[in-house]
């Protein structure tokens, strides 16, 4: 087994990094407290070919492997995870799961601007539309309806939650037609934002990721064209589930980076900072700390790497997914907690950025399947 990173993949962790340090973190405070969508950021993540990197170039992707997304999604992570989940939904969820499942068709026109990151200039973005009020955990109760209708379906519902939710440009929607065949009989559309029936609610004033904009979409009486199903009538729960499996690989690798970011940032911390007449990293408390904290980290590392080498090699990925999101979201909290402990009272401020990496964490054990659906997937794959 080798777990050396090739040249490229270097070239592209360096890049993050850069990126990370240059381009997000300036203002990255300000975004977080005022909830300001990072759209300059994501215009030249965009620039670089971050927005569409496991899509073939045929498609205006990168081409790149799960691996070196994950990395970059690592890296950018460590700075500034509202940047990165937008960047993450793109990707793994919207860019993916056309590619996967879409018509040609489809791809030419929508794909090819999403994993480009923009067209005529503009952002283009997309956004997954599955959770509701009442259908978060338990994805099969889905309330949204699409009506055929011959040529096209009539839409109506509410999703929540929905990260990019006012900046998408595309919808890729869930929704129910044929509520007897159950979880078989839901589709997924491809809804334009532009569409006449298409409202974005207010944004989500949320615990952290506070720069991503988490909206509420309604559907009124949306006409959507019958070519934008994606795949065949009831194919829908499949797709969602299939293109979370990479979904939680992205999230997996957000929560490492927000982890290695918060450790990062403890141990220049304990280097400078002296207590009792020596520096906090002389103490053993704080070695101690820190050296449990790297153990964490470097685990839940090889977890995504795992997990990216399994989707790349087209192997089943559920269950190394499952795991990576798991252990790295549980890890993401509690490095978080103890960054911000290994800082004192300078980690409860905003200036030291760890109180700000806690709040970010919470969110990696909740969205794309929460710790505890996580552990109903490994369970049952157990099972089998």
């Amino acid at each position: 087994m080798d777990f050396s990173l090739n040249e490229e993949q270097l070239m592209i962790k360096e890049a993050a990094k850069n990126f990370a340090n240059t381009e997000c973190l300036p203002g990255v405070i300000e975004r977080d407290e005022h909830m300001k969508f990072p759209k300059e950021q994501i215009l030249k993540l965009a620039d670089l070919g971050f927005m569409g990197m496991m899509v073939s170039p045929d498609y205006g992707g990168a081409g790149l492997d799960t691996i070196s997304y994950v990395i970059a999604m690592e890296e950018i992570s460590k700075v500034d995870a509202s940047t990165s989940v937008c960047m993450s939904v793109n990707n793994s969820l919207v860019c993916w799961g056309l590619e996967a499942f879409g018509t040609e068709e489809q791809k030419q026109k929508y794909l090819t601007p999403l994993a480009q990151g923009k067209k005529d200039g503009e952002l283009y973005i997309g956004a997954f539309l599955l959770s509701e009020p009442e259908a978060g955990s338990d994805a099969t109760s889905q309330q949204t309806t699409a009506e055929d209708k011959g040529d096209y379906y009539l839409l109506n519902g509410t999703k929540n939650w929905i990260t990019n939710g006012s900046s998408a440009s595309v919808y890729l929607v869930m929704a129910q037609t044929d509520k007897s065949k159950g979880f078989r009989g839901i589709n997924t559309l491809i809804v334009e934002k532009s569409l006449p029936g298409v409202v974005v609610g207010a944004k989500e004033n949320k615990m952290g990721i506070r720069g991503s904009d988490t909206h509420s979409i309604q559907f009124a009486d949306v006409k959507v064209p019958k070519e934008n199903r994606i795949g065949k009538e009831g194919f829908g729960f499949n797709f969602a589930m299939q293109t979370l499996n990479g979904g939680r690989i992205g999230i997996a690798a957000q929560a490492l980076g927000i982890a290695a970011g918060a450790y990062e940032r403890s141990l220049q911390y304990a280097k400078q900072r002296k207590s009792f007449g020596k520096e906090l990293i002389e103490h053993q408390a704080i070695q101690f700390k820190l050296a449990d904290m790297a153990t964490h980290i470097e685990a839940a590392r090889l977890l995504v790497y795992k997990a990216s080498s399994d989707k790349d090699d087209k192997k089943d990925y559920t269950l190394s997914a499952a795991m990576a999101k798991l252990y790295a979201a549980e890890t993401a909290m509690w490095v978080t907690t103890e960054a911000v402990q290994i800082h004192g009272g300078y980690g409860y401020v905003k200036e030291y950025h760890v109180e700000r990496m806690m709040r970010d964490a919470k969110i990696t054990q909740i969205y794309e399947g929460t710790s505890e659906v996580q552990r109903i997937v490994i369970g049952r794959s157990l099972i089998k």
